[in-house]
């Protein structure tokens, strides 16, 4: 499981109740920032770091986005009044803990020092330079265990990660934040496998809904996948009961796929399994 420094919960939380954990880190702040960040982790129990570098910059969106409080005071509280009003069930749970919901971001804390909020580590994240990959090799190194590299989608940026010494890359585009236009990941995915070539794991982030989606990913070369919306739905809907109803379906829907496909065993899938239209997988960087 992997946990973010953006969380809502410390690593000291959630390495306690599980205990494969790993830690999600952001390139935010100084090298001597990061290295203390990263050592709470390995102090916490934190099995492995992933170093998330699919989400580069920032930019509105002409959508628009959901009003995020920055904090729960009275003037936030008048302002949700009526949507908490219309979820008695929820608003009766929350009364009952008898505590306002912090919102701050407790494992980017600094030693000595109090919480930031979201948009104070937000800010902090936007003004701080992007890494290099030298940056990456060292963080790396000061790590000395499980790495994962997370927003790779080119074959030459794959090559680069495995050359930085990383233990496993995913294949993510961070859900098409930055550009939404970038291909989806699952067309990416075999060239980047067979670039690879078992040199190192290679995981799957983005698109997946179903088990479906997840026997395709591992059909066609992912050794594992990651899921981030799929359980968050379960999560806002039931609670730790609703996560668990996700990883069920997500369970039944892969035990039918491969049930489907003649097979008993995810070991067993094979890019044969997949019926891949001419021109859907892309070939990026070679």
């Amino acid at each position: 499981m992997g946990l973010s420094s953006f969380a809502s919960r410390s690593i000291e939380d959630v390495a306690a109740v599980n205990s494969q954990t790993f830690f999600q880190m952001y390139w935010v702040g100084t090298r001597d920032v990061l290295v203390q960040r990263m050592e709470r982790a390995r102090a916490a129990g934190a099995k492995g770091l992933i170093m998330t570098l699919d989400w580069s910059f920032s930019n509105g969106r002409d959508w628009g986005s959901p009003s995020i409080p920055d904090k729960i005071d009275l003037k936030t509280a008048v302002k949700f009044a009526p949507e908490v009003l219309m979820r008695p069930g929820w608003l009766y749970r929350f009364g009952k803990t008898g505590k306002i919901p912090d919102l701050t971001t407790p494992n980017l804390t600094p030693p000595g020092g109090t919480a930031p909020t979201f948009f104070g580590a937000y800010g902090e994240w936007m003004q701080t330079p992007l890494p290099t990959w030298e940056d990456v090799a060292w963080l790396r190194e000061q790590w000395g265990g499980p790495f994962m590299l997370k927003g790779i989608e080119r074959i030459d940026d794959a090559k680069r990660a495995i050359d930085a010494g990383v233990s496993a890359i995913s294949v993510s585009n961070h859900g098409g934040n930055n550009l939404d236009g970038t291909p989806a990941t699952i067309r990416t995915l075999p060239a980047v496998a067979r670039a690879v070539n078992g040199q190192v794991e290679v995981l799957l982030d983005g698109g997946i809904r179903r088990g479906g989606d997840v026997v395709k990913a591992l059909a066609l070369g992912a050794d594992a996948v990651l899921i981030g919306r799929a359980y968050l739905w379960g999560l806002a809907a039931n609670g730790q009961a609703g996560v668990e109803n996700v990883l069920d379906i997500l369970r039944g829907g892969i035990d039918s796929a491969i049930l489907g496909l003649g097979h008993s065993s995810v070991k067993e899938l094979s890019p044969a399994d997949v019926v891949v239209p001419p021109g859907f997988t892309r070939t990026l960087g070679e």
